[in-house]
Order: C-alpha cells, then sequence, then structure tokens
C-alpha cells in the first residue's frame, strides 16, 4: 500500500510539474537530493558502526546481561505469560537496551530474533495460526514503537548532517517525549491485558 502511495505522490508532482513548467527545477531537485541521501547514509554508516560496535563490546563485557537482569522485573511484569527462561526474554531486554540508547537500527535484529522466539513460544502452547500475533507480540511492538530513548543517536546525526548549530539540543525534549509516549504504551497495554483476561 505505502509503495501505491509514494508512486502516486511522485506522479501527481511529475504532472504538476509539467503543468507549471517546472520541470527543471524538479530535475535538479531530484538529483540534489539523491547526492544529499548518499552523503547522509555515508555519514550516518560511521555513526552506526561506531554504535554498534559499542554495543557488541558491551555484549562481549557482560554489560548488556547485567543490565538484561535488571530489565528483568520490568519484563516479568509487562510479559507475565512468557517463562521466566524463555530465550525471547533476552531478546526483548537487548532490544529496549539498544532502544534507550537511541541505536534504532541496532535494536532491529534483537526484535526480530524476539518476533521470531514468541511465534515459537506461541507453536509451543499448541496456536498454530500465524495470521495472528500474540498478546505478547503486540506488547513488544508497543513498547518498540514508544521506544524510550535516552541519547537519540539518529536525531543528532541528522541535525549536524544539516549544519545544526547544537545538534545534541533535541536530547532533552526527546528524553520527555518518549518517556511519556512508554508510559502510554505500558498504560495501554495493561488496560489492553486486563480487558482480554
Amino acid at each position: 500500500m505505502l509503495n501505491y502511495i509514494w508512486a502516486a505522490m511522485i506522479f501527481i508532482g511529475i504532472i504538476y510539474g509539467v503543468i507549471t513548467g517546472s520541470m527543471k527545477e524538479i530535475t535538479e531537485a531530484a538529483l540534489n537530493s539523491a547526492g544529499e541521501a548518499v552523503s547522509l547514509c555515508i555519514s550516518m554508516a560511521g555513526i552506526m558502526a561506531f554504535w554498534v560496535g559499542l554495543m557488541e563490546i558491551a555484549e562481549k563485557s557482560g554489560l548488556i546481561k547485567r543490565l538484561t537482569g535488571f530489565l528483568s522485573p520490568f519484563i516479568s511484569f509487562m510479559f507475565p505469560g512468557i517463562p521466566k527462561e524463555h530465550k525471547s526474554r533476552d531478546y526483548i531486554s537487548t532490544n529496549i537496551i539498544a532502544n534507550i540508547l537511541g541505536l534504532g537500527w541496532a535494536c532491529t535484529p534483537a526484535g526480530l530474533m524476539a518476533m521470531e522466539e514468541l511465534a515459537n513460544l506461541e507453536k509451543e502452547r499448541g496456536n498454530t495460526n500465524r495470521q495472528i500475533a500474540s498478546n505478547e507480540m503486540c506488547t513488544f511492538l508497543i513498547l518498540n514503537i514508544s521506544s524510550l530513548q535516552l541519547i537519540p543517536v539518529n536525531m543528532i546525526a541528522y541535525r549536524q548532517q544539516y549544519g545544526s548549530i547544537n545538534p545534541a539540543g533535541v536530547i532533552a525534549p526527546a528524553i520527555v517525549a518518549t518517556c511519556i509516549s512508554t508510559i502510554v504504551a505500558v498504560i495501554y497495554c495493561k488496560i489492553m491485558d486486563k480487558k482480554r483476561g
């Protein structure tokens, strides 16, 4: 569906450019934007390599394991149906930690693994319908989207790339906004759990 929306927007933009006689500007904007996109990707690749490397060091040093233990009561509160020793708990914790550190791209592999393990948990429970997401999957997705962030690395990188005087000036508003979104997500998930129960 999203592909159709983007295609329609591009088509409408080209038609509008032909009607108004501004095809030259549209062509220049497309070429300039393509160059900026490549430049941004190169900048972001370096930043993400640095942070993903730090996450790898944190994992090998045992820091992630300790933080996972610290998050265990929260995981038990949010996911009471997941057994204590289930693999999905580790992946969910890693995903949450990466999100807190603002590593949106770095948390994706852990998020995918968590969803896979949650699907396996449903199979173990005898639910073989892969078309329906479990309560745990929905809760995890909502928490992942609300994404509490202490260091919004991606946003800081974008602001720096585009010449912001104070790229880190977004940290305080990001903390407030993501705290509110996470609190709302937690409340919503618990209300929905009670309705299902």
